[in-house]
């Protein structure tokens, strides 16, 4: 089976990838899993979660993309993201200038979390056409208590941090800074290149998980935020029901999306957090969240039906939500003209 752009299937993952994790050990406390940001293993007493995760379909920024959503991932834990290791991979004929501005990138997104870096490996590859990080990042779990991706109960109500898009925003205006500025004008086409300024997600994630409540949290990256809400329910065996009108979006990425005839809601979104919170505690959460100065909303709840994954439209009519076979940064990618 030829596999497309990005993010492998979660049903070829579970065929192939999931059938060799090496040895079985004692010590993982939490493996792969689908939806699943960061691992959690035990060491020396302690417990610390561990994520992984590359950037491949990001030009400009690539550096400071990698290393914050390696972090989101450990946050999505409620834990501090404390350590980074990179591997930078360049195509041939490349300077040491991008390699400059590329650790540049990375040193300046960690030194903002207040994170070390502390290894890695960079070199140029052959058969690679822009810059590849791939970044892992680690932190230690305080007092034993994280949360994961699966751990949703029928009736939490679903928020969202920021609003949808903003990656795929962010990306599709850098690289294609012309191309939008003619449509959007300059002005909106540098607003939108400020979404990179938004990625991280480790404030909200660390403000909520200390208000108590949050039964799951994730960060919803390829296939936007369409796929983190199926990643969850997936992991969580549950079903969740949306309001659109209540989906946050900004005005750049849904005049961008229109440009390049992309679906907002499976567009990738780093910058936004899904959590899932208990009934009583949403409020709670909602004001937390609020107060390290981040925007939230409630877009809607989770349902003890796992088949039932609805959207309630802006018409209030009732339609299935489709889980994204593709990121829709690919299909703009590959049509970089709108057509």
């Amino acid at each position: 089976m030829k596999l497309p752009a990005g993010k492998v299937p979660q049903e070829i993952l579970q065929k192939t990838v999931f059938k060799f994790l090496g040895a079985e050990r004692e010590d993982v406390i939490l493996g792969p899993a689908l939806g699943e940001d960061a691992a959690i293993v035990k060491a020396g007493g302690k417990l610390l979660a561990l994520s992984c995760d590359p950037v491949s379909g990001a030009v400009r920024r690539v550096g400071w993309i990698a290393a914050h959503v390696a972090c989101n991932d450990v946050a999505t834990r409620g834990v501090k993201p404390q350590w980074l290791s990179t591997v930078i991979l360049l195509p041939e004929g490349s300077t040491s200038k991008l390699l400059t501005e590329i650790s540049r990138q990375i040193d300046e997104a960690s030194s903002q979390l207040g994170v070390a870096v502390v290894g890695g490996h960079s070199e140029t590859a052959p058969g690679i056409s822009h810059p590849i990080v791939v970044g892992f990042a680690s932190g230690v779990v305080r007092g034993g208590k994280y949360v994961r991706t699966g751990g949703a109960k029928p009736g939490a109500k679903l928020l969202m941090s920021k609003a949808a898009g903003l990656e795929g925003t962010a990306i599709l205006a850098s690289d294609f800074e012309r191309l939008v500025a003619g449509s959007l004008g300059w002005k909106a086409t540098r607003e939108a290149q400020k979404f990179y300024l938004e990625i991280s997600v480790v404030r909200e994630a660390l403000a909520a998980f200390r208000a108590g409540g949050v039964q799951a949290m994730h960060d919803p990256t390829e296939g936007g935020l369409a796929g983190g809400l199926h990643e969850l329910a997936e992991a969580s065996g549950v079903g969740f029901r949306i309001w659109e009108e209540q989906v946050a979006f900004r005005s750049e990425t849904l005049e961008v999306c229109r440009l390049f005839s992309i679906n907002p809601l499976a567009l990738i979104s780093s910058g936004c957090l899904l959590l899932a919170v208990e009934e009583e505690a949403a409020e709670r959460v909602l004001k937390a969240v609020r107060r390290v100065g981040v925007e939230v909303c409630l877009v809607g709840e989770t349902l003890e039906d796992p088949s039932r994954r609805i959207i309630i439209d802006r018409h209030g009519r009732t339609k299935k939500l489709p889980k994204p076979s593709q990121d829709e940064l690919w299909k703009a990618l590959a049509r970089p003209l709108g057509k």
